[in-house]
């Protein structure tokens, strides 16, 4: 009896300790992703802050405006696209996940851009990876 009763509490330990692991692995991919945030919003401050002397041109301007909207949009993930200006006209380039991630990148960009004209050159990439 006492021998069957190490083997079911090693058994009990084994599955508890299986779990803590797994919700620690859920627990640092969740934090690796969020980890993201303040290193690129800091990346911004800085570089704003260090750029602020100088003389922008009008395309740079609507170019980190455009970029900086994609960017702090909470459901957008704005890591695989980039914004350029070509002769005055917006144009967004890289890929999305997903039809709505496409048309909610066009949507922010628009509205970012004002009256000027946003080109989509971003392509759908399936499955997220």
């Amino acid at each position: 009896m006492n021998n069957s009763r190490k083997t079911r509490d090693w058994v009990i330990h084994a599955c508890l300790g299986a779990l803590v692991c797994g919700l620690i692995g859920v627990a640092t991919r969740v934090s690796a992703q969020d980890a993201r945030a303040p290193i690129d919003s800091r990346a911004v401050s800085i570089a704003a802050s260090t750029t602020q002397g100088e003389d922008w041109t009008a395309d740079e301007k609507l170019r980190k405006q455009v970029a900086a909207a994609l960017h702090v949009s909470p459901y957008f993930y704005d890591r695989h696209v980039t914004v350029s200006i070509e002769d005055g006209v917006v144009a967004l380039r890289g890929f999305v996940f997903s039809d709505w991630d496409l048309r909610q990148a066009l949507s922010i960009a628009r509205k970012a851009a004002g009256d000027k004209t946003v080109v989509d050159h971003l392509s759908i990439k399936e499955g997220g990876r």
